[in-house]
């Protein structure tokens, strides 16, 4: 029998915590996240987690669970998130899915290819073979293993170009031809998007930003640069953490920061407004509900009537 959930999803600043709470408090809802950076407990107030009264009024999951010397990937954030979907409906509760995150979302719905398991050191050895040619020759490098992963990206996409070459150079088969082999998982889900116009987005993404300042954002810079941890990891590339990191070292001053992080986070929330535009289409398991505006209760009796209307088809 197919797991029915539901996914609350758009880009950051557009109102899904508020809207999730909401959906939890009238169907008997879980919380599970589907944001990548919102799974790092060192990461709190940079990534607006949902404060003590948020979580005193509905169960949440696979919030701050992964400490930020370690990298969630999409396959490890899938067997969380399955595993917490399963305990939902077996409480008897809804699981709601929510985030911004395309590459998580993706991962739940469609399943991941089932590359096996590389060589160690093969993913340092694919880093260090890229910054010795830079994005665009170890683009041409990867061209000669898997043509069809080259093609589609971009010389500066530097974690899925590394990907993509260190499978192709372990399997001998590029990651398309993986993911051609694999099994779409038994999910049922109603998707539920927030895309306010950009003014209005770009405008929460600015306040957001001023209200985590105040909330401490700076001390929580402070604490994770402390721990010494490589910069490339997931968290230490975070929205805020590199601007806020150039400030706490006197490179920017504290309004120049802020203006730089906000500016950031426009940026990223463009990206998954575009994203979630053109991803996740309806089809037999996904039934989509498209909101052009932020959370307001205003919205609730629309999204009510369509939970509703996606619980009756998938129970008859």
């Amino acid at each position: 029998m197919a797991a029915s959930v539901v996914i609350i999803a758009g880009p950051t600043a557009s109102g899904k915590s508020a809207l999730a709470l909401a959906l939890a408090e009238a169907f008997g809802g879980t919380v599970i996240n589907a944001d990548s950076m919102q799974v790092y407990r060192d990461l709190d107030v940079l990534t607006a987690r949902p404060g003590p009264a948020t979580l005193a009024r509905a169960p949440h999951r696979l919030y701050g669970t992964v400490d930020a010397a370690e990298s969630c990937s999409a396959g490890r954030w899938r067997e969380a998130a399955m595993a917490e979907i399963a305990a939902a409906r077996a409480a008897g509760r809804l699981p709601l899915l929510v985030g911004g995150t395309g590459l998580y979302l993706r991962a739940l719905l469609d399943g991941l290819a089932p590359v096996p398991p590389l060589p160690p050191g093969a993913r340092q050895e694919a880093r260090t073979l890229h910054a010795r040619l830079g994005g665009a020759g170890f683009r041409a490098a990867l061209a000669r293993l898997d043509p069809e992963a080259a093609e589609r990206l971009a010389p500066g996409d530097t974690q899925r170009l590394v990907r993509a070459y260190e499978v192709a150079a372990a399997t001998g088969q590029g990651l398309a031809a993986w993911r051609r082999a694999q099994a779409a998982p038994a999910i049922e889900a109603a998707a539920i998007l927030l895309l306010p116009p950009r003014e209005a987005l770009y405008a929460g993404c600015d306040a957001r930003f001023r209200a985590m300042m105040a909330a401490g954002a700076e001390a929580e810079v402070a604490a994770l640069l402390a721990r010494g941890l490589d910069p490339a990891l997931p968290a230490m590339k975070a929205v805020g953490v590199r601007e806020l990191a150039d400030a706490l070292a006197g490179r920017l001053g504290r309004e120049q920061a802020t203006a730089a992080a906000q500016q950031a986070t426009r940026r990223y929330a463009k990206r998954q407004y575009t994203w979630f535009r053109r991803q996740l289409p309806e089809t037999e398991r996904l039934r989509k509900l498209v909101l052009n505006e932020q959370f307001s209760e205003s919205l609730l009796p629309a999204v009510f009537s369509f939970i509703r209307q996606f619980l009756l088809t998938i129970k008859s």
